[in-house]
């Protein structure tokens, strides 16, 4: 794998206390980011509609650079941010690309007056993939060259040793590695020190 070809990053916040949370009320949500420009660095184009797909992709806002998505995968609900245009710099700037805007998306949503304060994200849990298999397939090889860059990502969003990871899925899967921090942070606190 050559790293500096690394694109197309996901980064996935998870959800706190969200069991129940009727994803139906982001909708109208999503639709207002758009006609009011609220993603100053992206161009929202869209809002689909997938809460029937079980484990899927539930609510998604779709942008020009990028796909924000209410994502229920595995169970588990989480804003997912899937990068879908090339950024440029190092494969470390285009990590913390990734993470700073899903950070922003979930503190967005966390102050949303019309969620009543109902959705809140922890950003001591995420996980980052790789959304390109021909790139970054699920192997040893893969890990032993991103584990690393992903790292050094979690040690700028919550301090050195402050963490464990773990390699998830299986080798058909995309490269997916899910990260926990020794306590639950708020969003607002990580986007500060960034």
């Amino acid at each position: 794998m050559d790293i500096t070809s690394l694109q197309h990053v996901n980064v996935k916040m998870a959800a706190v206390d969200a069991d129940g949370f009727d994803l139906t009320r982001v909708i109208p949500v999503f639709h207002r980011w758009i006609q009011d420009s609220v993603l100053t660095e992206e161009l929202a184009i869209d809002v689909a509609d997938y809460r029937h797909v079980p484990d899927g992709p539930g609510v998604i806002l779709v942008t020009h650079q990028a796909i924000y998505g209410l994502d229920q995968g595995e169970g588990s609900l989480g804003l997912l941010y899937d990068r879908r245009t090339v950024v440029e710099g190092k494969p470390q700037e285009r990590l913390l690309q990734a993470a700073r805007a899903v950070l922003q998306a979930c503190l967005l949503l966390e102050e949303e007056p019309a969620l009543e304060g109902a959705l809140r994200f922890d950003g001591g849990r995420l996980q980052v993939s790789v959304n390109d298999r021909a790139i970054a397939p699920n192997t040893d090889a893969t890990d032993r060259i991103l584990r690393p860059e992903v790292e050094r990502l979690l040690e700028s969003l919550w301090g050195a040793g402050n963490h464990a990871i773990e390699r998830l899925g299986e080798p058909r899967d995309r490269y997916r590695l899910g990260a926990e921090a020794v306590r639950p942070i708020p969003v607002a606190e990580i986007i500060s020190r960034l």
